[in-house]
């Protein structure tokens, strides 16, 4: 019989043929081959004060919003041609990260008195709901990939309504936020972990970090009062804390290969279970951190170089720095170091945070004058590294705003506007018990 390929006309797929040849070469991708010799020649590396860094950061993300049809995030800026995308350039938005990208925007409206970041922020919290499925899912992809629910997309979302609602108390972002944690209440199996509705784009069966969900949900239930919420977000923590090696490592958790997980992933393990802690007072979900955290300590060097992917002796299985993990760990040692400084390693949780913040800022392109390169973020140093390769990401922008927002509030002594905490109340965990850290903790 004919094949299936030889049925379909000849020009076309020669067509195509010649086109990928010709876009996937040098001369075509001159924007990432100039950067790529920029990092190889060290040239223009510029190293400031944080809120420089800081601004740049921000301006590139209001650039990937502005060069958008809506009122999304743009994925990333591409410096090379792909087929995936049929292009180089600004990709479509970006539903899951656009999500989280809401709190920042409003952290630093505050932080640098700057209403235009307030009005982006509200904007993207309304057009989360525009995009949010009929069951109450946030869609995994970008806009244009055919709709499907994923479960950490939507986790991420409601933190993004729930700061909308607190800063604007427009009913509109609980009402969506609630569609959305009745979706991932249903989704929940019995143990705590989700199964079904996983991303289609990353392995189903790999998603410890869906710890951040179990985070979102809490962060929900104290918010409207609804204890079954809490209940299921910290089933999924007490889940994810059984998948913790003795080395503190977490089984099943990379988006392509377990054995290997990013330090993104890894570190989206670490800020569920942390924000858990900080919501709950749970002490089991503060030493899983702290056991990782001690784990990692001796893989970053004194430049602040973290390899990409480490196996689970904390071993570096990567040639590359993934830009996005360093930003988030970075985030995680400065909160580590403001929780209490009695646990005994605050300083040098405090220099590991430093450390990978300033190999961060030694990365970023500030002379440039294309504006999807200036003030992003990478995926990988160097640029053609296996993580986000030749693209600068959202979400590595996002992180690395957070990081520097974190770092400055120790500058000026002020950690309490850095990490938001809030007042909390006792609430008590239906069902049975299965020890004393079984009570919880809710905002006022």
């Amino acid at each position: 019989m004919t094949s299936e390929i030889s049925k379909r006309p000849l020009f076309p797929r020669i067509s195509r043929k010649v086109e990928h040849i010709v876009k996937s070469t040098a001369l075509y991708n001159r924007q990432a081959t100039r950067e790529r010799a920029r990092e190889l020649q060290q040239r223009d590396v510029i190293i400031t004060n944080n809120r420089r860094h800081l601004v740049e950061a921000l301006d590139w993300i209001r650039r990937a919003q502005d060069a958008t049809p809506d009122h999304g995030v743009s994925r990333a800026y591409g410096l090379e041609w792909t087929s995936y995308f049929g292009r180089m350039g600004w990709q479509e938005s970006y539903p899951e990260t656009t999500g989280y990208i809401i709190p920042t925007f409003f952290d630093c409206a505050h932080f640098l008195g700057d209403t235009d970041l307030s009005r982006r922020a509200v904007e993207m919290a309304d057009w989360e709901i525009e995009v949010q499925l009929p069951d109450g899912a946030v869609r995994g992809g970008i806009i244009g990939d055919p709709p499907s629910p994923a479960v950490f997309n939507t986790g991420q979302v409601i933190l993004g309504w729930l700061r909308a609602h607190e800063e604007t108390r427009e009913q509109r972002f609980l009402d969506a936020a609630s569609r959305a944690a009745a979706f991932l209440r249903k989704q929940q199996d019995s143990g705590g972990s989700w199964k079904r509705a996983n991303s289609q784009f990353a392995l189903g069966n790999a998603t410890t970090y869906n710890a951040r969900v179990g985070w979102a949900l809490i962060r929900y239930g104290q918010v409207t009062r609804d204890d079954a919420a809490i209940d299921a977000g910290c089933r999924n923590l007490d889940h994810t804390v059984t998948l913790q090696t003795d080395t503190g490592w977490f089984k099943d958790n990379c988006l392509s290969d377990p054995s290997a997980p990013y330090t993104h992933t890894i570190s989206y393990v670490l800020e569920g279970l942390l924000g858990g802690y900080e919501t709950t007072g749970d002490h089991r979900y503060l030493q899983a951190v702290l056991k990782a955290a001690d784990g990692i300590l001796p893989a970053i060097d004194s430049s602040g170089r973290l390899f990409g992917k480490l196996d689970s002796h904390w071993k570096p299985k990567a040639s590359w720095v993934c830009l996005t993990g360093n930003c988030q760990l970075a985030c995680i040692f400065f909160r580590l170091a403001l929780i209490d400084a009695a646990i005994g390693s605050a300083k040098q949780y405090r220099s590991a945070a430093n450390r990978l913040l300033t190999f961060v800022k030694g990365t970023q392109n500030l002379v440039t004058e294309t504006p999807g390169l200036r003030g992003g973020i990478k995926g990988s140093y160097p640029v053609d590294g296996a993580y986000g390769r030749f693209q600068l990401l959202n979400w590595a922008a996002k992180f690395f705003v957070d990081a520097l927002l974190l770092a400055e509030a120790k500058a000026n002594e002020n950690p309490q506007e850095a990490t938001q905490r809030r007042p909390f109340r006792k609430v008590h965990r239906s069902g049975p018990q299965k020890s004393d850290s079984a009570i919880r903790w809710n905002p006022a």
